[in-house]
């Protein structure tokens, strides 16, 4: 596998970055827009609402300013005490809100009340009104203001008690005359108001609130924001017509609902972008450390092969040359060349069970056998390479058989492989202990040596593939990095497993766990 090169490294880190901003950018994008296509929706709602507000507080308006004309028609100023008995006739049918119609002197300081009708005919409340018309309402109409003979409202509060009266100014025969219409504000809110803004289930909702925020006429309402408020324009003006759609509040859940769906969605989307990033920067730095040890293991597997071949052709040239000079050497030559050869064949074999397991064909066919046994051998096959090194080799096995099923091939591989470690490593220590032990339901092989020892963070990595320590790096200690990994392998294969235990100074103990069988 190529490693990748500077260039690549450099983009995988631009780029990378670069698609998260665009992502975060892109979610931001959608989050806002979610966010104003709900606006806009929203908007239209309370547009619609607005405007059927509006057309129900003109519709109040409208009926209250036709009954103003009316009286404003029928008042008779050439012949005042005629105006009421022109007024009442029609005031039960055209005019059901007007109480009472006064006409004043509006140039006097005393503002004399010049005819009077009276829809109770009279009355203490007439007279009331009458006082409270002259005391306390004429300094607030608008009596000055032009054009004089235009149709005017006042809308007052007294004493708790709500009053709303029409006037307008007319001239006749040169002189100047107030017209006052008194409606009956209880009348308007019981009468009126319930034809006008009647409460349908499942549709629009209507009331009214005073100038205090008290409900005059109709249900509380429940739209919060979907809920519009329009003052009366002319008549009832301190007052304030609500209005809000049935669907209004399910309208403001399912809008909320929304919002929480897409702001969960578009988090979610980032976070399993950033997370899909994260994990695709993890594999790209892990592959690239893989492409780095292959690169290793194929520069030691080839340095292991180049240095035997190289000595085998060179004594094999010696030896055909027939330039030795005694039988003895012959003998020597003969002996590296068949050591090297074995050499080359336990590298070569490491390898191709190694890719066998990798690629999950396992070589092994297993049979019950004495673990102990197999171990002695392989300790024979190699204590010859010990001795020649100075090493000496002690071989302890158990007083029963230690039976397992395995394969004897495959645990000799993995007593050479430790025993090749352990002359690799601790040629200091000068004594290697082999020894098979039966621990409960389980057989070990222990390998132990007096090496320097392996230090912790090592020793968590020592077992996988193309993994080589400090200290062999350090020291140039030929390796290929896969004889612990097949190690380990062989043991999982059998049902076990390995590990190292080790103190820095005080030598390793590598351990193979198998599964132990039937005792013999």
């Amino acid at each position: 596998m190529r490693e990748p090169s500077r260039r690549e490294r450099w983009l995988t880190f631009l780029i990378v970055p670069a698609i998260v901003v665009a992502v975060l950018v892109l979610g931001g994008y959608t989050f806002r827009a979610t966010f104003q296509v709900e606006r806009l929706g929203e908007q239209s709602v309370v547009d619609a609402t607005l405007s059927v507000a509006n057309e129900r507080a003109d519709l109040l308006d409208k009926r209250i300013i036709e009954e103003d004309n009316v009286v404003l028609a029928e008042a008779d100023l050439g012949a005042l005490p005629l105006v009421a008995r022109r007024w009442l006739p029609t005031a039960a049918r055209e005019t059901p809100t007007v109480r009472a119609v006064l006409v004043l002197d509006p140039v006097s300081s005393t503002h004399d009340v010049l005819a009077f009708a009276s829809r109770a005919a009279g009355g203490p409340e007439d007279d009331a009104f009458r006082r409270l018309l002259v005391e306390r309402l004429l300094p607030e109409l608008e009596l000055t203001r032009p054009p004089l003979d235009e149709l005017r409202h006042l809308h007052k509060s007294v004493g708790g008690q709500s009053y709303l009266v029409s006037y307008s100014q007319r001239v006749h025969a040169g002189r100047p005359y107030l017209v006052v219409a008194w409606h009956d504000v209880p009348r308007i809110v019981h009468d009126f108001m319930p034809r006008l803004y009647p409460d349908v289930a499942g549709s629009t909702r209507m009331n009214v609130v005073d100038e205090d925020g008290r409900v005059v006429f109709g249900p509380p309402l429940r739209g919060g924001e979907f809920t519009v408020g329009k003052p009366f324009p002319t008549t009832l003006y301190n007052w304030r017509l609500q209005v809000t759609l049935g669907s209004a509040e399910q309208l403001r859940k399912t809008v909320a609902q929304r919002q929480l769906f897409q702001s969960l969605m578009v988090g979610l989307s980032c976070v399993v972008v950033i997370a899909g990033m994260a994990a695709v920067l993890i594999a790209s730095e892990r592959d690239r450390r893989l492409s780095a040890l292959k690169s290793d293991f194929v520069a030691n597997v080839s340095h292991e092969l180049k240095t035997p071949l190289s000595l085998v052709r060179m004594f094999a040239e010696l030896l055909a040359s027939g330039r030795v000079a005694s039988e003895a050497k012959r003998v020597e030559y003969l002996q590296i060349i068949l050591h090297e050869s074995e050499r080359l064949t336990g590298l070569i074999d490491n390898v191709l069970d190694f890719a066998k397991l990798e690629r999950d064909r396992s070589p092994f066919v297993k049979t019950e056998a004495d673990v102990a046994d197999v171990v002695a051998r392989a300790v024979e096959v190699y204590r010859y390479r010990a001795e020649r090194e100075g090493i000496a080799i002690e071989v302890a096995a158990p007083d029963a058989p230690a039976v397992a099923s395995v394969d004897e091939r495959a645990i000799e591989l993995v007593v050479i492989n430790l025993l090749d470690n352990a002359l690799k490593y601790a040629k200091e220590g000068k004594v290697v202990r082999v020894e098979t032990r039966v621990v409960g339901a389980e057989v070990h092989v222990r390998v132990t040596d007096q090496g320097p020892g392996i230090p912790p963070d090592e020793r968590r990595r020592i077992f996988e593939r193309f993994v080589r320590g400090d200290g062999a790096t350090r020291g140039q200690v030929r390796g290929s990095g896969i004889g612990l990994a097949l190690v380990q392998q062989i043991a999982r294969s059998h049902g076990g497993r390995a590990w190292v235990e080790s103190e820095v100074g005080r030598g390793s103990t590598f351990v193979v766990a198998l599964a132990a069988g039937r005792r013999a």
